[in-house]
């Protein structure tokens, strides 16, 4: 936190430095017989490398993307517009001039709305003015999607009020940003193995879920892992994991998280 001498804030354990909450799932590119929507991403038959979807473009998309080594991204999946989470669009450019392609970008009706909004300079009609613009292909969610031949499956979360998106693939899911799991929802995540979960501190808070209220979902869902992200500074990444159950712990900065 700018300004903080808090304990955390001043700790030089570097689990304890943390950037703005956002993911990168590879795999290798597979094969579906399902019916893709329209603007779904796959590569060309013999195509070699893995695919790579970034979810949520942070405030911190360059410096991330620097420290992690991340050189390609085929797809970008949006969990909502809050700004941490999609005020490093611009960045996109880098990619689609080393990619030479447009990037697919998927999110709900609303968050739709409000990149248009926002970036109002790359979704303007005619001609692009200034250079550098990123060059953006944007798809409204109507229900699970395939990118890469897997299939993505999008999980209502309420954020508050607000209605959002986690995301499913596979037996991984990831529910940034969460405040509460509604009842519909629950089937959508039943068999999960690995979870990705927001636990924001100990205290109350109105949009996110504290670390008891994170750990009543693991339990509910029993995964066989699971981890906590969207971490204020209230949480030390050492004293809490220590007070956490097997099977549970504090994400961090660069984790690499292996599922087959």
């Amino acid at each position: 936190m700018i300004g903080c001498e808090c304990a955390v804030c001043r700790s030089t354990d570097p689990r304890d430095r943390r950037t703005r909450t956002s993911i990168l799932i590879e795999f290798q590119p597979g094969t579906s017989n399902a019916e893709p929507e329209p603007g779904a991403v796959n590569r060309e038959p013999g195509t070699t490398g893995r695919f790579s979807i970034l979810v949520d473009t942070s405030t911190d998309l360059r410096a991330q993307a620097l420290d992690n080594g991340v050189k390609r991204v085929d797809a970008i999946l949006f969990t909502h517009s809050h700004a941490d989470h999609i005020m490093g669009l611009d960045e996109v450019r880098r990619f689609n001039l080393v990619q030479r392609s447009a990037m697919p970008c998927f999110a709900d009706a609303r968050t739709t709305a409000e990149l248009k909004r926002a970036f109002w300079y790359i979704f303007q009609d005619g001609p692009a003015t200034g250079g550098g613009i990123p060059q953006i292909s944007l798809f409204e969610i109507g229900g699970p999607f395939m990118l890469g031949g897997v299939e993505i499956i999008p999980v209502p979360l309420m954020h508050g009020p607000r209605r959002i998106l986690g995301f499913r693939v596979g037996s991984f899911a990831y529910l940034t940003d969460c405040s509460l799991i509604p009842d519909e929802s629950w089937p959508l995540l039943e068999g999960v193995r690995l979870l990705v979960l927001d636990a924001l501190r100990h205290r109350p808070h109105p949009t996110h879920l504290t670390v008891a209220q994170a750990l009543e979902v693991v339990t509910r869902m029993a995964p066989e892992r699971a981890y906590f992200t969207h971490i204020c500074h209230d949480l030390s990444h050492a004293e809490t994991c220590a007070r956490l159950p097997t099977g549970v712990e504090l994400a961090y900065d660069g984790l690499v998280l292996e599922l087959p």
